[in-house]
């Protein structure tokens, strides 16, 4: 990607959810700034994309994406869960932590969500390792989002065994993020009742994003 076209997708505002500087400074040490640059590249995926055209007209085929260093309590929790041993990077990719970076793209329209699966898939440092489509058959608490785990033959990242991206429209992250957050409230009473409603919000969330891709193939088609 060139340097204006780098310019061009930072209007985007790409965030980098990171624990305090001290706290990955601490765990990572000489390794973190590897991972920043890591982190880069895999943000270039999303400024790539939002500097194509997209399914979308009149709106940007990305409305924002996030990106993250993994914490190192999640890190050390899943090398342990993987029957790794050690806390340090090292220990993770012996471990083959699948994603020690991440990044979620969120989309205006299901369309695009699609789009930057197709645009990604055919990037040629990029390998696609595996996917999960979670749009198309969500999952029983009616979590939808498109799951990627891609591995980078070349450049900062192709040192770790994969990154994780996760693309969805800006309803389903909205549905998610609150979703994410109730659930590990500790005092919530009626729990069941909880969860049913939380799932058909988010039926109604993605009848809601078909009523919008209609109303757009509409206008397109006028």
């Amino acid at each position: 990607m060139s340097a204006d076209e780098k310019g061009a997708g930072r209007v985007l505002a790409g965030r980098c959810h990171a624990e305090s500087e001290a706290e990955l400074e601490g765990f990572y040490g000489k390794d973190l700034p590897r991972l920043r640059e890591g982190l880069e590249q895999l943000n270039d995926l999303a400024e790539g994309f939002a500097c194509t055209e997209g399914n979308s007209d009149d709106l940007k085929p990305v409305m924002y994406y996030t990106s993250r260093i993994k914490s190192p309590e999640s890190l050390v929790e899943k090398v342990r869960r993987k029957g790794g041993d050690g806390s340090s990077l090292t220990a993770a990719i012996d471990a083959d932590v699948q994603d020690i970076l991440g990044l979620r793209i969120i989309c205006a329209f299901g369309d695009d969500v699609y789009a930057a699966v197709r645009w990604i898939e055919s990037q040629p440092e990029v390998e696609v390792l595996r996917t999960k489509d979670y749009i198309k058959n969500p999952k029983p608490n009616g979590y939808r989002s498109y799951h990627m785990n891609v591995r980078f033959t070349s450049g900062a990242a192709a040192f770790l065994p994969s990154c994780e991206i996760q693309i969805r429209t800006v309803a389903t992250d909205f549905w998610a993020t609150l979703e994410h957050k109730m659930k590990y409230k500790k005092s919530v009473r009626n729990q069941a009742l909880l969860t049913q409603e939380l799932k058909r919000c988010a039926d109604e969330i993605a009848s809601v994003d078909l009523d919008m891709q209609t109303l757009r193939d509409a206008i397109r088609r006028a």
